[in-house]
């Protein structure tokens, strides 16, 4: 896994969490490689690898399917999941500070593992999404449980308008007292977005105040798309 680590610390690190606290999203660019990205995809049909398959529609959540990994990830997912959770984990520890909120984050993500496990958060949260022409992913926030990490990271697997068009990654932000603001994302291949989970701080003439945010995509015009998307802390059994 020394390659994945060299790109990994190779970014400007203070670049990107500046932008991800004051945004509450940021697109790192190329980070997995294309046979990286096409392992994952083939290996969606491998049904060891996987705990839990999840067929959209029939919970409202839009129209695609996707596979919850369980334990042990693959080592590729452990130490991007181990690697960024360690560099961002100030940002949503800033976020709590500028928002007078208790909560504090532990600096590995082993700690954090062990904080989802004392409050009986031992499933992985790791999945791969898949969706065909037509599929789509309704707004939602990922929490899983009482203990979640404030960010989560997606990484696309399919490369933009050659395996499919639309298919837009989509994040909305709540603004108090105002209409909301729609972000839409159109990464390509390789790149790795990371974004927040819940909410981010915002400055306002009298402090700090919560934004709260949701993401999804938009209907595929036609291809197929698959993404890694991967969650921090752990869900319920």
């Amino acid at each position: 896994m020394e390659n994945i680590v060299s790109r990994l610390l190779a970014r400007d690190w203070t670049v990107i969490t500046r932008e991800l606290h004051d945004k509450g999203f940021v697109i790192v660019p190329d980070l997995l490689n294309q046979v990286e990205c096409d392992e994952l995809v083939a290996a969606y049909g491998a049904d060891n690898r996987y705990r839990k398959t999840i067929v959209m529609e029939r919970y409202r959540f839009g129209l695609g399917e996707y596979k919850y990994f369980q334990y042990p990830l693959p080592e590729l997912i452990t130490t991007i999941r181990e690697k960024v959770y360690a560099l961002i984990a100030p940002v949503a520890n800033q976020w709590m500070e500028e928002l007078n909120l208790d909560r504090r984050f532990p600096a590995s993500h082993a700690a954090m593992r062990e904080l989802c496990q004392q409050h009986g958060q031992v499933e992985p949260t790791v999945l791969i999404l898949k969706y065909n022409t037509g599929g789509f992913n309704t707004l939602h926030q990922d929490l899983y449980g009482e203990i979640y990490f404030p960010i989560q990271i997606v990484l696309l697997l399919d490369q933009v308008d050659q395996d499919y068009t639309g298919g837009e990654f989509v994040i909305t932000e709540q603004i108090p007292r105002a209409q909301s603001k729609v972000n839409v994302l159109k990464p390509k291949r390789g790149d790795m977005i990371i974004f927040t989970t819940n909410f981010r701080a915002a400055k306002g003439t009298k402090g700090y105040y919560r934004v709260h945010m949701k993401h999804g995509v938009s209907p595929l015009h036609k291809g197929h798309r698959h993404s890694l998307g991967i969650i921090f802390h752990d869900g319920l059994s």
